[in-house]
Order: structure tokens, then C-alpha cells, then sequence
């Protein structure tokens, strides 16, 4: 919606009418023309606006009601023929006393409610209301000198009958055409009101879909990194107990079958996780599928040792400590540190080479928890600088290593990859805790 067309804006303008209010507006149109010839035979009949031949009255009523069944399209000429014709009746006697006042009365409410030009419906209004009690000062002016009109109301005194008379007609005016301005004002500022109420319905309807396909594209990734996780660990058991397998098994069938065991717990480990997690994409039929104790959403602290004894069956020494009074702390972070430890070990295990130590180290601060992991291998490894929650820029590849970024960052940690000193590689990542337990 452009500023123009916004119902906030100076320049918003009210729609066309569509065909139902055109319909309906001849319909109307029709009842008036109706009522007000009803009208006018019933006045000629008490005596009244007689002089007038039919034909002209017939004209009048036609043309005073049937050109209202445009008044929302065309609102101004409407409005001053309707004027123009309600004078000319009064002043060739062929008028009613009644309908052609409502006729009148719709025709200015129209041009408030329903201009599509602000200024010229002011002004338009201004000059019909000007241009009405300019004739009707003229006609008590010059009816006050005319001892045969209404010679029952003495025109002696300050304040006379007939003055009073005429103050009681500039009254009547002043509330007719101002409840037909004000009215039509009020229709126009409650239409533009209900616009920019559907005009923001429609942008936060517009925003929420915006925010769903977002939601649903960050479920995606956080999905296939868990994937990734998953698959490239297991899969990395499974390749490092394949190749021992294959080695020994002439020589030492039975360690072999040991070999082959770890294989199978490790495809079966995957394939669970995979399934719990897929059972997310699948919508109410995941509700019915139990949930298994290798789910993603329980990893965490607690089953760091598990990842530990995997990577020593797998041939890589992994010794687990943990430094610290051991407290709660948010799932996400626990699932976090358990992604991030699975992730360094199975790198350890496909870049770290032979004869490789691994050291786990799970340290709880006054207001931090910290994860590292060293080795002390030789292989080549991806270097990774220091980054933090402040998103400072990295040089990263890999999906592992920017899976490690992403789930620090997501949780204002910190996070360090790169060599030692003395050989090998490091892991830290550090996460802050004082700021979630006081929130």
C-alpha cells in the first residue's frame, strides 16, 4: 500500500462504491421519488403550493430524489442540484413540506461521507450552506414587509412574533445542515478509521505468515544440524570400528564381532535420534510414536560420559573430568555442550591421527559453565578464530565447526577453536549462566 493510498494519509481516499451500494442507492432513490410525489399530492390537496402546473411538480420530484442514486459515485453534483432544485420548487410553488428536506439533507451528508475530494467537498458544502441561508435571510427580510404573509404574526416591537419566527427558522437550518455535515463527516472518518483497522489486520495476518515461514526455516536448520551431528558421529564410530574390523578379522575373528557389535549399537543409536527428530516434520502422526531414551531433546550434561565410552571403543582415549560444584542449568545449554563435545570428538576422530589422547574437561564457574576438549593428534585440522555472542567475524568451514558457532552464539556464549602451542587441537566454548538464573 503506497503513503497515498494508506488510510493514515491526508491523500487516502474513500473506494468507489461497489455494485450492491449502487443498487441500493436506486432503490432509495426510487422510495424518495415515491414518497415525495405522495407528498406533494397530499400538499396541493390541503391548499398549498398549488400555483405550479403537474407537469412542473412532475419534473421537480424527479429531478430533487432520482439523481441520489449516484450521490456516493458523484457526490458534489448531486449535492448542488439537489440545491438548485429544492430552491427553485420552493420558489415556483412546487414543493412539498416534507421528503424534498430529506432529499436535501442526503444529498449534503453524501458529500462529507463519500468525496473523494476532501477540500472541494468542503467547499462545495460551504458555499450550498452559504448560498441557503443567504436566500433564506432574503425571504424573512422580505416577507417582514409584506403585511400578507402570515399577517397573524405582528411584526411590532424589539422582538416581534414574526422576528421570533424568523430566529426559529435560522435555528431549524443551522441544526439541519449542521447534523448533515457533522454526519457525513463522521461516516467518512469511520470508514477511514475500519480501513487502516483492515489495513493493519492485513499487514500483522501478513507479518504472521512472515514469522511462521521464518519459524519454519529456522526449525529446518536447527533440524539438519542435529542431523548433522547425529549422522556424522555415528557414522564416524562406525567407520573407525569398520576399518578395525577388516584388519583383524583373520586374525582375531572374535574381536572382529566385538567390532561388528559396535557397529550395529551405533547404526541402531543413529537411527533412533533420526527418528525421533524426523517425527517432528511428520505433524499429529509424531504424537503417537514413543519416545526413545536416545532423543534429542534429553541430551545433555548428563550424557557426556556415554560419548566418552563410545570414543574409547572406538579407539580414541577419552578421559572425562569434571571440575566444580555441579548445579541445574538450562537444557539448551546442556544440549548445546553435549552437541559440541560429540561434534570435537568425532573431529578428533577423523583428523587427529594415530595414537591420539583426548582430554574432556567440563568446568562449573561462579556465573559459567565451560566445555573443552584437547587432543594432542597431528593430523590437519580446519583453523578457527575466536568467536563470541557479539558475532564478530570468523573464517569458518565446515558444517561441524559453524554448527559449534551457531549453537554458541544462540545462547550468548563464547566460543574458540584452533591449535595448542604444543600440538593438537582445542575446543572451548564458554557459557553464561548468572544473567538466565536471575532473569
Amino acid at each position: 500500500m503506497s503513503t497515498t493510498d494508506s488510510p493514515l494519509s491526508d491523500e487516502w481516499q474513500r473506494p468507489s462504491p461497489s455494485g450492491p451500494s449502487l443498487r441500493k442507492d436506486l432503490w432509495v432513490a426510487l422510495v424518495l421519488a415515491g414518497a415525495t410525489a405522495l407528498s406533494v399530492s397530499l400538499t396541493r390537496s390541503a391548499g398549498v403550493f398549488t400555483e405550479a402546473p403537474v407537469w412542473q411538480v412532475a419534473l421537480w420530484v424527479a429531478l430533487i430524489s432520482l439523481p441520489l442514486t449516484l450521490r456516493r459515485r458523484w457526490p458534489e453534483i448531486v449535492a448542488i442540484t439537489a440545491s438548485v432544485v429544492f430552491a427553485a420548487g420552493t420558489m415556483l410553488a412546487a414543493s412539498d413540506m416534507l421528503f424534498s428536506n430529506i432529499c436535501l439533507y442526503l444529498a449534503i451528508y453524501s458529500v462529507g461521507a463519500w468525496s473523494r475530494h476532501r477540500v472541494a467537498a468542503k467547499w462545495v458544502r460551504v458555499a450550498i450552506v452559504a448560498g441557503m441561508f443567504t436566500w433564506l435571510f432574503a425571504q424573512i427580510m422580505v416577507q417582514a414587509n409584506q403585511m400578507t404573509m402570515m399577517p397573524e404574526l405582528s411584526r411590532d416591537g424589539f422582538f416581534s412574533p414574526y422576528a421570533a419566527f424568523g430566529v426559529l427558522q435560522v435555528f431549524i437550518n443551522l441544526v439541519y445542515f449542521g447534523a448533515a455535515w457533522y454526519f457525513g463527516e463522521s461516516a467518512w472518518n469511520s470508514a477511514r478509521n475500519n480501513a487502516a483497522l483492515q489495513s493493519s489486520t492485513t499487514e500483522l495476518a501478513a507479518e504472521r505468515e512472515r514469522s511462521a515461514a521464518q519459524a519454519i526455516t529456522l526449525e529446518r536448520v536447527r533440524i539438519a544440524r542435529e542431523l548433522h551431528d547425529v549422522v556424522a558421529h555415528h557414522v564416524s564410530v562406525m567407520g573407525v570400528q569398520a576399518g578395525a574390523a577388516r584388519r583383524i578379522l583373520s586374525s582375531d575373528p572374535g574381536q572382529a564381532a566385538d567390532a561388528l557389535t559396535i557397529i550395529e549399537q551405533s547404526a541402531r543409536s543413529a537411527v533412533d535420534e533420526l527418528h525421533t527428530m524426523l517425527g517432528a516434520l511428520r505433524g499429529d502422526d509424531a504424537q503417537g510414536a514413543e519416545p526413545t531414551s536416545q532423543s534429542s531433546s534429553t541430551r545433555g550434561i548428563a550424557q557426556l560420559g556415554e560419548l566418552a565410552d563410545e570414543s574409547r571403543t572406538a579407539g580414541v582415549p577419552v578421559r572425562l573430568s569434571v571440575i566444580g560444584d555441579e548445579r541445574m542449568i538450562p537444557a539448551i545449554i546442556g544440549l548445546s555442550i553435549y552437541r559440541i563435545a560429540q561434534e570435537a570428538l568425532t573431529n578428533t576422530r577423523k583428523h587427529a591421527g594415530p595414537g591420539v589422547r583426548t582430554e574432556l574437561r567440563l568446568r562449573y564457574e561462579t556465573d559459567a559453565v565451560e566445555l573443552e576438549i584437547t587432543d594432542d593428534g597431528v593430523g590437519p585440522r580446519r583453523q578457527f578464530a575466536a568467536t563470541g555472542a557479539s558475532g564478530a567475524s570468523v573464517e569458518a568451514t565446515g558444517l561441524g565447526q559453524r554448527g559449534m558457532r551457531e549453537r554458541v552464539a544462540a545462547v550468548g556464549g563464547e566460543l574458540h577453536l584452533g591449535g595448542r602451542p604444543r600440538g593438537g587441537y582445542l575446543v572451548r566454548a564458554r557459557f553464561p549462566l548468572v544473567n538466565r538464573e536471575n532473569a
